[in-house]
């Protein structure tokens, strides 16, 4: 199926975030409507409904709000009770996985939103920018509900070490506060 588009009413729960240097990772969420239905846009969808999952495959493009994702094939795990709507659990990415807001964009090879935790990781080559500042490391999680974020040099804790770089603007002289 061409374009097939899928609109699921499920607040996934995505969080204002502050915006402070520190914080560039989490304020990539800042503002984000976590109350609007989540729309996908694929060339392709399986439905394996014994497992609970929907791949969605060729070109994805995910929506919620101003929140956009794309990647080669998502993986969408869910339950329906009672003979229901779906509700989602997680969400795999994976294939140059993009990720943009108003403000910020990042990219990775992997991403993974628990829907129930409300966790976002980014896995793989991760590049976050917002403006002239940039991240980079190889693992960067989100908690959405403290907003705090860790980017990592390495994908996992006994995986083989990496650095974490960043650029960062610096103000004019006597625009400090």
């Amino acid at each position: 199926m061409r374009k097939l588009a899928l609109v699921v009413g499920l607040a996934l729960g995505l969080q204002a975030m502050p915006a402070a240097p520190q914080s560039l990772a989490a304020s990539a969420l800042r503002g984000h409507d976590n109350r609007a239905p989540i729309d996908v846009d694929a060339d392709r969808i399986e439905v394996i409904d014994t497992t609970s999952q929907a791949i969605f495959s060729g070109n994805v493009r995910v929506r919620q709000g101003s929140l956009a994702i794309e990647a080669a094939r998502i993986r969408v795990a869910y339950d329906r009770t009672g003979g229901g709507d779906p509700i989602i659990r997680r969400l795999d990415a994976e294939g140059d996985v993009k990720m943009r807001s108003p403000s910020e964009q990042a990219r990775a090879r992997f991403a993974i939103y628990d829907v129930e935790n409300r966790i976002l990781t980014l896995i793989g080559g991760v590049e976050l920018a917002r403006g002239v500042e940039r991240l980079a490391g190889n693992r960067l999680t989100i908690d959405l509900d403290s907003g705090r974020s860790t980017l990592d040099g390495r994908t996992s804790a006994s995986g083989p070490g990496g650095r974490v770089t960043g650029r960062f603007k610096v103000p004019q002289q006597g625009k400090l506060r």
